[in-house]
């Protein structure tokens, strides 16, 4: 809130003409607005990186997970610092953008959906989930298909997606939802082909049947 408040002061109150016509004032449009995309952006990030570490100490041990397991590289940070940027400088120069609630309300309902799909993913495989590919073929490591696998061969994937693009609808973020979207897109798109290489030589022609009657999850990937 201070932040906000700094913001007000030295940098909204030139742009006062900017104001869109309501009974509210700007500064209240901007204070609630931030507040309340800002604090579901913030609680979505910690929750899902949080419970990716949990769940993987949960199945395979605290002795074999290692801080990798938050998911949390130098280019998400990049990206995620870049999408605060653009919030900042849209609320503060086209605070109308920002009100879109319908759109906001529709990012977080595709943060909740594509949280719970990788969360199930993640639980349904149990120990034959990691976050690193596997390539060699170990005991536990079986082929699962049943559950929302059923469905989809790489929900994990799917619900990261989804999750991902959903945390920049829900801030009314236009360029960042175009870019993650690119991004998270061209990641899985080359990922998923380089996973099957082997769980096709782990499991041969039962991943191949497999693979025929179920959808990758990705658009435009088979």
């Amino acid at each position: 809130m201070l932040f906000i408040n700094h913001l007000w002061e030295y940098v909204v109150t030139p742009l006062s003409v900017l104001q869109m016509p309501s009974s509210i004032s700007f500064a209240e449009i901007l204070s609630y607005t931030a507040c309340r995309q800002l604090s579901q952006m913030f609680l979505a990030v910690v929750f899902f990186h949080s419970s990716e570490y949990i769940l993987a100490v949960a199945i395979h041990g605290r002795s074999n997970v290692t801080l990798k397991s938050l998911l949390i590289s130098k280019n998400y940070l990049l990206a995620m610092i870049f999408s605060l940027l653009e919030y900042i400088v849209e609320i503060v120069l086209f605070p109308g953008l920002k009100e879109h609630w319908w759109i906001s309300d529709t990012g977080l309902a595709l943060v909740v959906i594509g949280e719970f799909t990788r969360k199930l993913a993640i639980i349904t495989a149990g120990r034959a989930f990691t976050h690193l590919i596997k390539v060699y073929h170990e005991e536990h490591h079986l082929l699962i298909t049943h559950g929302i696998y059923r469905f989809v061969r790489h929900p994990g994937y799917s619900g990261f997606f989804i999750w991902s693009v959903g945390t920049q609808i829900m801030l009314c973020n236009p360029i960042s939802t175009v870019g993650f979207a690119i991004v998270a897109w061209k990641f899985f798109a080359e990922r998923i082909p380089y996973e099957e290489y082997f769980l096709k030589r782990f499991f041969g022609s039962e991943y191949e049947e497999y693979a025929r009657r179920v959808a990758s999850g990705m658009p435009f990937v088979k």
